[in-house]
């Protein structure tokens, strides 16, 4: 534990050419040791953490404006960057980090390997009760951002919150569960964006049952969002909160706009545009179905906005348009 402390408090030194805000990962013995983790009574109740997951270098540019624009929001404590390529450079990395300046400070956290775990680990660096898990090629709109905390906090953070909906669904036939979009229901939000209470990650990485369903997810390279949806659910007993918002999906592989090739190439990076994806998640629901010996996924339906506004249709120059719609 000196070791750990001596190591974090030369880094700044041995990295002073490069970026005084590197953090080394916790391991998952740390992670899982209350004594390395700052006392929960101190934590703010009022900020967020954003925990945005990293790996491609070519979405580098993009992933400093992010950061860079989370860390301006009023209600963000800190913005750490989980960089999951152990072979990148730190000199390509040193542009992501900064220190306050008004704005929150951008840690760039090493993960020592490729694990999609590790974006689920509790580590010393969060000081808030929620964080806001994200990807690296997803941009949310300030005001979307202040709402969802706000929803968060209004359920008691014990519910999932997200911008991005998917279901689960059995299939009779193969009695199997299969991984599925639905216009009116949903069980589960992505880790595109999703708001969720610290303690959540030290369930998912700590609880021994789950030790199965980690391994799986890094066999398969996807999933984690999943099981921590199966995590969330079963300890809160509640479904999770879609809430709607403008936010700007760069990785989507249907995008077509002015980015080009630049947003196309994005899109093939993520794991939603390859082969097989969606069977595949649906076998991972199915497998820590088996492993848990329960499914406590619960559905959710509806979708809560920022904002009620004018709901009657009236006639106008021959159209029905919203009554308050002024030409």
């Amino acid at each position: 534990m000196c070791r750990k402390l001596l190591f974090l408090l030369l880094l700044p030194l041995l990295f002073s050419g490069v970026s005084p805000l590197l953090l080394s990962s916790e391991s998952y013995s740390d992670a899982c040791d209350p004594r390395s983790l700052p006392d929960p009574l101190t934590l703010r109740p009022d900020r967020l953490t954003v925990l945005i997951n990293g790996y491609s270098e070519a979405r580098l540019p993009l992933l400093n404006t992010l950061a860079a624009t989370y860390a301006a929001h009023p209600l963000v404590d800190a913005v750490l960057v989980l960089w999951g390529d152990p072979s990148t450079p730190a000199a390509t990395l040193a542009s992501l980090s900064s220190r306050g300046g008004g704005s929150a400070s951008v840690f760039v956290v090493r993960n020592p390997s490729t694990s999609l775990n590790a974006r689920f680990l509790p580590r010393a660096a969060i000081r808030t009760r929620a964080v806001a898990v994200c990807d690296d090629d997803v941009e949310i709109d300030s005001r979307t951002l202040s709402f969802a905390f706000s929803i968060w906090g209004s359920r008691g953070g014990v519910a999932l919150v997200g911008l991005f909906a998917r279901s689960h669904d059995l299939d009779l036939e193969r009695r199997r569960w299969i991984y599925s979009v639905h216009p009116d229901r949903y069980s589960i939000v992505l880790t595109k964006f999703m708001i969720l209470s610290v303690d959540y990650l030290r369930q998912y990485s700590c609880w021994g049952r789950l030790s199965e369903a980690r391994r799986l997810v890094d066999r398969e390279r996807n999933c984690e969002d999943i099981l921590m949806n199966f995590v969330v659910a079963k300890e809160s007993g509640v479904g999770p909160v879609l809430v709607g918002g403008r936010v700007r999906d760069w990785g989507d592989p249907r995008n077509n706009g002015s980015g080009g090739g630049a947003e196309a190439a994005m899109g093939r990076m993520g794991l939603s545009a390859r082969q097989g994806h969606r069977k595949k998640r649906g076998d991972c629901i199915t497998e820590f179905h088996r492993m848990l010996g329960e499914m406590p996924l619960k559905y959710s339906y509806g979708r809560v906005v920022d904002g009620v506004g004018e709901q009657g249709l009236c006639e106008k120059a021959g159209k029905l348009v919203l009554c308050d719609r002024q030409d």
